[in-house]
């Protein structure tokens, strides 16, 4: 080939490639300014996964919306059986007897009631139980119980007043009058419990009742007034907040009476200023003048009358003095200054002195209606009441005063 022929070639060859590169750019030119378009079988594809992402989430909510109304009728149905428990509601005929010893806490009172068939939550009965202050109802003693009584109706029926007794009971008089500490003293005398450990039940026990509401532990005070006096029969050496719970439950059933209870409703005293007022008379009483010892103590509370609203009561002073008390009051002993001295304090005693009888709570409750402001004791034995000082005083000048 010719060097003519060569140069022709390769002349051919570069128009060539310069042809094919302008082609290139070109074709690079559409494809940058052409406008973007998903292929076909791709939108097809996003369709059927946003189709399904749609049932699957269709299918998770039904999957919840079913699992909530499990849940739900699942438990609705343990909260019945608890119902049902709790009332006593649907529970086969069953009657049982169940031993309370003094060793029995409501731990084990549970636990026999749930051996006998009388319940079939423990957890359940124990909580209500502690809420319903179990422990200082339950009585030593043999009861019984059936499957038509409640929770609550199980408890009472475990109570002192429906044990079958036994030889290991003690029939004991709680006098009219007694203090707090006296009581304790004739219990423990007795066996009914020892002496310290009524005491720290009656200074310290969780008493449920609506009388005792706003009184501070740690004093046996708190109890006085509602111990009410009668014939018991306790158990030898058993449960001491019982035993106490026993006076005070008999307390209660007395104030609950509708006669009295209208009555103190009706008052403008309230209850414990009732049964504080109740408790001087109880003490001051020679058992015939109730009614005039309360005449002379409204006198004074509410007239300035003779006194200037002193009730001078000698024994608020000697329950004031306590262990300071020698047996016989004396001049110095009116001038120690305790909340008790109503000597030299007007109104009330802060608290009960002792725990009166029903005669003299419905004395505090109906009173007679006389102008007396004194009373004295004569050697007849027999209170004798003035309208002044003068009177007063000439009657205990007299050979007729006992004092």
């Amino acid at each position: 080939m010719s060097s003519s022929e060569r140069r022709y070639d390769t002349a051919r060859y570069d128009a060539q490639r310069v042809r094919d590169a302008q082609r290139a750019r070109e074709a690079g030119r559409r494809l940058q300014t052409a406008p973007s378009e998903p292929s076909r079988p791709r939108s097809s594809s996003r369709r059927r996964q946003r189709r399904r992402s749609g049932w699957n989430y269709v299918l998770r909510f039904v999957l919840w919306v079913a699992f909530v109304a499990a849940a739900s009728l699942a438990l609705s149905g343990v909260g019945w059986l608890m119902a049902n428990d709790f009332c006593a509601f649907n529970k086969a005929p069953l009657t049982a007897t169940v031993e309370v010893t003094k060793d029995d806490d409501l731990e084990t009172v549970t636990e026999k009631l749930k051996e006998e068939g009388l319940i079939e939550y423990p957890w359940l009965f124990k909580l209500f139980g502690k809420v319903a202050h179990a422990e200082s109802k339950i009585g030593i003693g043999t009861y019984e119980l059936n499957t038509e009584m409640d929770y609550s109706a199980l408890i009472n029926g475990m109570r002192n007043n429906n044990a079958a007794l036994n030889s290991s009971t003690v029939r004991v008089v709680i006098p009219e009058g007694y203090t707090v500490k006296q009581i304790i003293a004739l219990l423990a005398k007795y066996g009914v419990s020892t002496e310290s450990e009524l005491t720290e039940a009656a200074e310290n026990y969780d008493f449920e009742y609506s009388f005792l509401k706003g009184s501070s532990k740690g004093d046996i005070v708190r109890l006085e007034g509602y111990l009410f006096p009668d014939t018991y029969e306790f158990y030898v050496n058993g449960n001491p907040a019982t035993a106490l719970a026993k006076m005070l439950d008999n307390f209660g059933n007395k104030i609950d009476d509708a006669e009295l209870a209208e009555k103190i409703e009706a008052s403008p005293y309230s209850l414990s200023q009732l049964i504080t007022i109740a408790s001087l008379i109880e003490k001051e009483t020679d058992g015939s003048d109730r009614e005039n010892i309360a005449s002379v103590i409204y006198n004074r509370l509410n007239n300035v009358g003779e006194t200037y609203h002193l009730l001078q009561i000698d024994a608020s002073q000697i329950y004031g003095l306590g262990s300071r008390y020698s047996g016989k009051l004396t001049r110095e002993d009116l001038n120690i200054d305790t909340p008790y001295n109503t000597h030299i304090h007007e109104g009330l005693p802060p608290t009960p002195i002792a725990n009166p009888g029903l005669a003299s709570i419905r004395a505090a409750l109906e009173p007679a209606e006389t102008g007396y402001y004194y009373y004295a004791l004569g050697k007849d034995g027999k209170h004798h009441f003035f309208t002044n000082y003068d009177k007063f005083l000439e009657f205990v000048s007299g050979s007729q005063y006992a004092g």
